[in-house]
């Protein structure tokens, strides 16, 4: 029962209501997440409650705290707006302490949020017109932040985008070969050995200053923005644990490596797996047309990078636990992370034969965008 899993933690959040039923939310790969419905005077109230998962997030207190920070200044961009904030900025539940994080008996640490409702967050993206506003909602949650001190956040997950960093742990992973896997991913190991440059390419033009660092949301997969249920249009930015300072071209690349791909993130027929460039137009459209004004010209027109260099990491992250032993991303087989890895590796392989036109779409937009 769901609720054998949570009932200790419940009371000790301001939740309006009475309990009425919990259900889990099973699409994260990190964090334990719930659905809670209560009623309070013949209202419906929804609520979201998550387990913060330790492995990842070292210390949750730094992630909430950025998170509060973060969605604290798009609240108040959005009333000097005069719009209102309601369904447009998460808003997170304090415990009976006043504090954003309860800590349960076993040192379990959770949150909760504000349940937005009449919001689609798609898993897959159906259409063109979605796939346009999960990037004007991408590009917007930029926009309200382009303002903010980067510096001023915590870098909860140190190195989280360091792909050269990230390197080097791959390497340590099959040297030390923990579980005895890597004699199964010698292909997979030689791919990532022969991208390790491409893949630190904009660690170097940060580190050079070419491109400047920003409040990054780190995870932009389409399913984190919500679209209203009834007219379509972005509304909100969701699942801010990895809000950290970071390159614009992390954000730009994973959205098109998750949103534009043509099969599932752990597709094992790899020949189903390719870049949808309808939808990384589409997305592009989207996402320049809220950035273009304050993105520098060395960011916008280096995005493409982006979208390598992210695919090829996250098959590297995969790969990298599945050597170790699947410690960091929840799976549902022995090899589910070595088919992840396998489906990143296919899709980077499609993207770069179609660089060429993602970079002519990304050229095609800006130039569409500067003349309006």
């Amino acid at each position: 029962m769901v609720y054998n899993d949570i009932k200790e933690v419940l009371p000790h959040f301001k939740f309006k209501g009475t309990y009425v039923r919990a259900a889990e939310i099973t699409s994260g790969n990190v964090n334990n997440t719930y659905r809670l419905t209560y009623r309070c005077n013949d209202r419906q109230l929804i609520y979201t409650l998550q387990h913060i998962n330790k492995y990842v997030f070292k210390n949750p207190h730094l992630v909430v705290s950025n998170i509060v920070a973060v969605t604290n200044h798009i609240k108040r961009k959005l009333l000097e707006q005069n719009k209102d904030p309601g369904r447009k900025v998460l808003e997170i539940i304090p415990t009976l302490s006043n504090e954003y994080i309860h800590v349960d008996k076993d040192g379990e640490s959770w949150r909760a949020y504000t349940f937005i409702d009449n919001a689609d967050a798609l898993d897959v993206v159906n259409t063109l017109s979605q796939m346009e506003e999960v990037g004007r909602g991408f590009g917007s949650f930029q926009k309200m932040l382009c303002d903010f001190p980067a510096e001023r956040l915590h870098e909860t997950i140190p190195n989280f985008h360091h792909s050269t960093k990230r390197f080097y742990q791959f390497v340590r992973a099959l040297d030390e070969d923990r579980v005895g896997r890597a004699k199964f991913v010698e292909p997979e190991s030689e791919f990532i050995f022969e991208h390790r440059v491409m893949m630190g390419e904009i660690i170097k033009l940060t580190e050079k200053g070419v491109l400047p660092t920003r409040v990054t949301h780190n995870d932009t997969k389409a399913n984190n923005v919500l679209l209203d249920s009834a007219t379509g249009k972005a509304l909100c930015v969701i699942d801010l644990d990895t809000v950290m300072p970071g390159s614009v071209l992390f954000d730009y690349g994973d959205a098109i490596r998750f949103g534009a791909s043509t099969a599932a993130e752990d597709e094992e027929d790899t020949s189903k797996i390719k870049l949808h460039m309808k939808k990384a137009e589409a997305f592009t459209r989207g996402f320049i047309d809220e950035t273009t004004g304050f993105l520098s010209d060395e960011e916008l027109y280096r995005l493409p990078l982006g979208v390598k260099v992210i695919t090829c990491e996250l098959a590297m992250r995969f790969l990298t636990d599945y050597i170790n032993g699947d410690l960091y991303f929840k799976v549902n087989s022995p090899v589910h992370n070595l088919v992840r890895a396998r489906a990143q590796i296919a899709l980077l392989k499609d993207i770069e034969k179609q660089e060429s036109k993602l970079q002519a779409t990304v050229d095609r937009f800006i130039k569409e965008s500067s003349n309006n």
